[in-house]
């Protein structure tokens, strides 16, 4: 195995995991993970960061995908204990493999950055929700100012490689109302302690526009 393919398998993922669960993060996820109920879909569910932060007596089942394998056998043993009906796969979110209309919530941290087709991705998201159903977002991307817009552009390219295939200059807003998506903004800042190109991040709730 090459020194890329053993970073990217065994290294990389562990790293990302450490990132998304530092303090400032977790405060936003528990503004956003709570508010999940019904039967859950979680998109990139693998590291099991947000399991913990689910409010168990709203919850009735949880199913989720994620694509690096090594670690979904952890977010399996998280659901196990918890005691959920539950149905976790490999898999990538541009191919979500449930039928439509499925649940009632669906749920998306830090993980449209990396993807490799985000407006592909929302609309199988908005798919597998049901009709009144509400997808949580808590995401970091492009920010809103214009210096700050030009450097995430500038290093992007180097930053790619070494995070997963992280993006830093994806619009977040923007891109769920262009999946047809209504967007509730809960919140919107950067990241205390954290370099701006980094850290800017958005969440919220968003639904089907028209349901």
């Amino acid at each position: 195995m090459g020194i890329k393919r053993f970073y990217d398998a065994h290294v990389m993922p562990r790293l990302i995991t450490l990132a998304c669960g530092q303090k400032g993060i977790e405060e936003r996820r528990r503004a956003v993970v709570p508010l999940a109920q019904g039967k859950v879909f979680e998109l990139g569910c693998g590291g099991g960061l947000n399991q913990p932060l689910y409010d168990g007596e709203k919850v009735t089942s949880f199913a989720g995908i994620d694509p690096h394998e090594k670690l979904l056998s952890g977010a399996r043993e998280r659901a196990e204990a918890r005691g959920w009906e539950h149905d976790i796969r490999q898999g990538y979110g541009e191919n979500i493999p449930f039928p439509d209309s499925s649940f009632d919530t669906a749920v998306c941290t830090y993980t449209l950055c990396s993807v490799e087709d985000p407006a592909k991705v929302l609309e199988e998201l908005r798919r597998v929700l049901k009709p009144r159903g509400r997808l949580l977002f808590l995401e970091h991307g492009k920010s809103p100012e214009a210096s700050v817009a030009r450097w995430q552009e500038r290093i992007e390219p180097v930053w790619k490689p070494m995070a997963g295939g992280c993006h830093l200059t994806r619009p977040i807003g923007s891109s769920l109302r262009a999946a047809g998506f209504e967007v509730e903004p809960m919140g919107q800042a950067y990241l205390d302690k954290a370099p701006k190109i980094m850290g800017w991040m958005e969440w919220g709730v968003a639904r089907r526009a028209g349901a």
